[in-house]
């Protein structure tokens, strides 16, 4: 496509982009319900879950809570909500856990290998993530990611979280990129899509969802149509 013919680097999100958050998260709690024989559905839980995570990593991208209350609340919430009785000690317990188990299940999005091998030839990679640091560097190791990408740029290295422009402009420099020469691909459309749009950097929506939204930006809903934009 004509339009991105003078791109040089792209950044890419790394949770529900490349690296398949739920399946992996579904994983780390099925080993945790095992470890201390849990009678609670799996899948009940996870229908609870995914939708209070997300609610929660969305306050936590503006300031609105720390990344302990995001850890404690997204598991209270659905504790609750399914009348599990459960202490807060355990509650942080089971959280320490999680986070320990997540980086071991290595899922990516169909089609994320391939196209890294198609993209790296061309373009120089990199990662914007709002995950944890150490977290993310394991998660990136495990699934052999790796060799594809030159530069990872975390929040707690920028000192500020996607939205905010400042974790954009840190990521250029740390790169040697311009706005000019690069494309933002993630699947958050506030955090990703409007983030780097606002930073002065192209972007292209991974819409795997296929969420309705108010302005037009370009779009993909799997990873391997990227093929045909760049």
């Amino acid at each position: 496509m004509q339009h991105f013919k003078h791109k040089k680097h792209l950044f890419f999100d790394l949770d529900h982009t490349l690296w398949d958050f739920d399946r992996n998260s579904a994983y780390a709690f099925e080993t945790i319900f095992k470890e201390r024989d849990f009678l609670i559905s799996l899948s009940d839980f996870l229908d609870h879950y995914i939708p209070r995570n997300q609610h929660y990593w969305k306050l936590y991208q503006v300031n609105q809570i720390s990344h302990e209350d995001l850890r404690y609340y997204r598991l209270k919430d659905v504790f609750d909500a399914l009348q599990f009785a459960i202490s807060d000690a355990l509650i942080h317990e089971i959280s320490e856990d999680y986070i320990k188990y997540l980086p071991d299940s290595n899922h990516l999005f169909e089609g994320a290998i391939e196209l890294l091998d198609y993209l790296k030839p061309n373009y120089t990679l990199h990662i914007i993530t709002n995950g944890f640091a150490s977290v993310q560097q394991k998660k990136i190791k495990n699934a052999q990611l790796e060799p594809y990408f030159t530069t990872v740029t975390n929040s707690e290295m920028a000192g500020e979280k996607k939205p905010h422009r400042s974790i954009f402009d840190y990521a250029l420099s740390f790169a040697n990129a311009t706005k000019e020469e690069s494309v933002m691909i993630g699947d958050s459309y506030e955090a990703d899509i409007l983030g780097a749009l606002d930073a002065g950097i192209d972007a292209i929506y991974f819409n795997e969802q296929n969420n309705t939204i108010a302005t037009k930006v370009l779009q993909v809903n799997h990873l391997l149509a990227l093929k045909n934009i760049l």
